[in-house]
């Protein structure tokens, strides 16, 4: 999809639902880290800056009769439940308005024209998309991207900057890297996110005063820039997973006011709505979310994010036949279910689930037994404490489905390069590579870079037992022909399975 084909798209849509023009004059007043010129994407050019003072229209909803259909065009990585939550319908409804759809529908065919029921909800945001999906992951527009030789090549004072991150000392690309691969968020975008806030590529010297907080989070737990990134990280992270399954309804700003996001709205566009929410008041935010903002900052680093979109979530996506991550006729705790792939405990995505080895009675410890390769793949990633598998036999884990191993101990774990058979060892399972309370092995899914949650339109069954959500992160069931384990961190009776049963 080309920028102009998408602008067009806008235009009718705009026209189509009577929308009504409130032109506000924004404060003329450049954000945190000011806008450079234009680089190619394959390029390291040094950047130049330039302030942005121009005003932007916020278009605003009409106020919808209940269940009046309106058009939509399916976004990639787009689900029947999401877009229920999203129009404040319900999928029986868009169902009824779509009675195309095939009844297995997992992920909806980007640009797919649909008729959703819409219910209107007071106070919804505007309709301007920022960034696509496509460039919020570390997916496969990143492929070829040196994010070290780019970085190197300005001016700012990004290059020169080090911190200590996973055990190792690491300075400016790097580090972007490092965060970028362990949240599988783009690294252009971490990048952006520095510049528009910090000037990291363009300004030689971080302000003194900002040198604790450069990234605008105060809180003593994150000092620095590295730990200010992973927060970044984390927080886009959780509201873009959060928006993508139909969890995330309200932005709350710094003066407790309140919006709720645009039913068409993409999930890339909402995260970076909620993260500038959290930091900046209202008028700035108003700049930071329109083309004179963090879009401005983004296209003159790395060209226009809206040129040539390629949709990385295909529509009707199925995984692969997968085993339990242990032998068949063995018995472990099924101790966590869906929890965060990456990222703090209780935050988005929920892709991930714990399984704990029989000899795992508490405690932390490297256990005798393997976790095992859940499908066939080469290893593609193989650091202190993580093993990644990729299925698709490129090696590359910008594509296709990828399996991530965590808590995996050092002793005898699986080289990087290593072609695996279902059921080979991965690695012991341990507490290594992260905060853990007990020895057992966390594993979740991606497809081109984005987690996919464990109990969704596309649930992660392994040797056919189907996840479901509980009340909370950790919390749930794996169900398999009636019967039903329960999760639990204490390995009790009910959180047993049996693998190949």
């Amino acid at each position: 999809m080309n920028r102009t084909k998408l602008v067009f798209s806008k235009t009718e849509l705009i026209k189509g639902l009577n929308f009504s023009l409130i032109l506000l004059m924004l404060a003329a007043c450049a954000p945190a880290g000011q806008t450079q010129t234009a680089v190619p994407i394959s390029s390291a050019t040094v950047i130049a800056t330039e302030q942005v003072i121009t005003a932007t229209p916020l278009p605003t909803r009409t106020t919808y009769n209940p269940g009046t259909l309106v058009d939509y065009l399916a976004q990639t990585g787009d689900t029947l439940p999401a877009l229920a939550a999203h129009f404040n319908t319900t999928e029986k409804e868009i169902r009824e308005a779509n009675p195309t759809l095939p009844s297995n529908v997992t992920t909806l065919p980007p640009g797919f024209p649909m008729k959703i029921p819409i219910y209107y909800k007071a106070l919804w945001g505007n309709p301007y998309q920022v960034l696509p999906d496509s460039l919020f992951v570390d997916g496969p527009a990143q492929i070829g991207f040196n994010t070290v030789d780019y970085v190197n090549a300005q001016p700012g004072w990004l290059k020169n900057y080090s911190a200590l991150a996973g055990g190792v000392t690491r300075q400016g690309g790097d580090l972007i890297n490092y965060v970028a691969t362990d949240f599988s968020i783009s690294p252009r975008l971490l990048l952006a996110v520095a510049e528009y806030q910090a000037g990291a590529l363009s300004q030689p010297v971080l302000d003194k005063a900002n040198e604790d907080y450069p990234l605008g989070y105060e809180e003593m737990y994150h000092k620095g820039f590295y730990l200010q990134l992973t927060h970044a990280a984390n927080q886009l992270n959780d509201i873009y997973y959060q928006w993508r399954t139909g969890n995330f309804s309200t932005i709350t700003h710094l003066d407790s006011t309140i919006e709720h996001p645009d039913p068409w709205q993409n999930a890339a566009t909402v995260a970076l709505q909620n993260y500038f929410s959290t930091l900046l008041p209202v008028p700035e935010y108003q700049i930071a979310i329109y083309e004179n903002g963090f879009e401005a900052t983004y296209k003159k680093l790395f060209g226009d994010p809206w040129l040539d979109v390629k949709p990385h979530i295909p529509g009707s996506l199925t995984q692969p036949t997968f085993t339990l991550p242990f032998p068949a006729g063995q018995v472990w705790a099924f101790t966590g279910a869906a929890h965060t792939g990456w990222g703090e405990k209780g935050d988005f995505p929920l892709a991930a689930m714990d399984f704990a080895p029989p000899t795992a009675v508490g405690g932390c410890f490297v256990a005798a037994e393997y976790a095992l390769a859940v499908a066939p793949g080469e290893i593609v990633r193989s650091e202190t404490g993580l093993v990644v598998l990729d299925l698709d036999g490129d090696g590359d884990e910008h594509t296709g489905w990828d399996i991530l191993y965590l808590h995996m101990a050092n002793t005898d774990k699986v080289r990087q390069g290593t072609v695996l058979k279902t059921g080979d060892p991965i690695g012991h399972p341990s507490c290594e590579g992260g905060e853990a309370t007990g020895t057992h092995v966390h594993i979740a899914r991606k497809y081109n870079g984005e987690w996919i949650d464990a109990d969704s339109a596309l649930p992660f069954v392994m040797d056919g037992w189907t996840p479901h959500n509980g009340s909370a992160a950790y919390l749930g069931t794996l169900t398999k022909n009636g019967n039903t384990v329960t999760a639990n961190d204490k390995s009790s009776p009910q959180s047993m399975i049996t693998a190949g049963n």
